[in-house]
């Protein structure tokens, strides 16, 4: 686990704004999102071994991960219609959102941008009600994160409100 992203951003900073697509264009606020957590997962690139196994976990524990009011955002530099597509095979509940353009601004402000493949890295962070950076965790291309850890940031989290 990592307790930093990019420079200038760490647990405790204000997570930065964001407004972006998911499948269906719907423009998603992470202002409008305020008052429950957020767990934001960015995934290098749709229709992936690695990326496909991520999302298969995250949505089979969807509703644990969701159960007390947290809101569950994937991130991808993907299309939109590459995201709604790779939503229906995999039967994912959770909102996929599209920061293909700008290319890769959110991931950018959150220091997950490669600049080498234009891609997210395997960046996660767990945003608070206030919008606060409570927890962050990063894994090597290639490798999953565990949804565990996911579960317990989350469990941790509401047990300290």
């Amino acid at each position: 686990m990592t307790t930093s992203l990019g420079s200038s951003l760490h647990v405790g900073c204000p997570a930065p704004a964001f407004t972006a697509p998911d499948t269906h264009g719907t423009p998603v606020s992470l202002e409008a999102l305020r008052g429950a957590p957020v767990l934001l997962v960015f995934i290098p690139f749709a229709f992936t071994r690695v990326c496909g196994s991520e999302v298969a976990a995250l949505r089979d524990a969807y509703l644990d991960l969701t159960a007390d009011g947290a809101r569950l955002l994937v991130v991808t530099c993907d299309s939109m219609m590459v995201l709604r597509a790779w939503a229906e095979v995999e039967e994912l509940p959770f909102t996929l959102i599209s920061d293909f353009w700008p290319h890769g601004s959110i991931a950018r402000a959150y220091g997950a941008f490669n600049e080498t493949d234009g891609a997210a890295d395997r960046v996660s962070v767990l945003i608070d009600g206030e919008g606060t950076l409570a927890w962050t965790i990063t894994s090597p291309r290639g490798q999953a994160r565990r949804v565990e850890d996911y579960l317990s940031a989350v469990q941790a989290l509401w047990a300290a409100a």
